[in-house]
C-alpha cells in the first residue's frame, strides 16, 4: 500500500551518508524510489534538500544528488502550505511540518531523525516507525 510522506533532510543525509543497507533510514529511501512512499514537498523543502546535499563537508556525488531530487519530483506531490501559526523549537523545520499538516487528511507522515524538533504526534515519526507502518499495510 502506498504511504504518503515528508522526508526531513536529515533522513536523506543519513541514508547517502550510511554504509549499511539494513539502516532504517536507507531502506526508507529504497521503498521511495520503489515507489512504495510517495513522497510530499514544497519548493522550500526541495531547496533545503538541494543546498544540503551539495555541501561539501558529505562529498555526495552529483549524479547521485540529481537522481534523489528528480525522483522527488517526478513521483512526489508537490504542496503549497498555509501558514499553521506554529511555533517550533527549530523554525528551519517549519516548512516540513506545514508540508504534512496540509496532507493530513490523505494520513500523510513526516518522517524525521529529529523527533524532538516536532510536536508530539502519531504522524511525526523516525524512519523505523515508518518501515513499520509500511509493513502493517502491506
Amino acid at each position: 500500500m502506498i504511504c504518503y510522506a515528508v522526508i526531513d533532510t536529515n533522513v536523506l543525509v543519513s541514508a547517502l551518508l550510511s554504509n549499511h543497507t539494513d539502516a532504517a533510514m536507507v531502506q526508507l529511501i529504497g521503498r521511495l524510489i520503489r515507489g512504495e512512499v510517495v513522497p510530499i514537498y514544497s519548493a522550500e523543502i526541495m531547496q533545503e534538500y538541494q543546498e544540503v546535499l551539495s555541501r561539501k563537508k558529505f562529498k555526495f556525488e552529483l549524479n547521485m544528488i540529481n537522481y534523489i531530487l528528480a525522483t522527488i519530483e517526478k513521483y512526489g506531490i508537490f504542496v503549497e502550505v498555509s501558514s499553521t501559526g506554529v511555533i517550533l523549537p527549530d523554525m528551519k523545520d517549519l516548512p516540513f511540518y506545514e508540508v504534512v499538516m496540509e496532507k493530513r487528511d490523505d494520513n500523510a507522515y513526516l518522517v524525521t531523525g529529529n523527533l524532538k524538533h516536532f510536536p508530539t504526534e502519531p504522524f511525526i515519526v523516525t524512519p523505523r516507525q515508518m518501515l513499520d507502518i509500511l509493513d502493517r499495510r502491506k
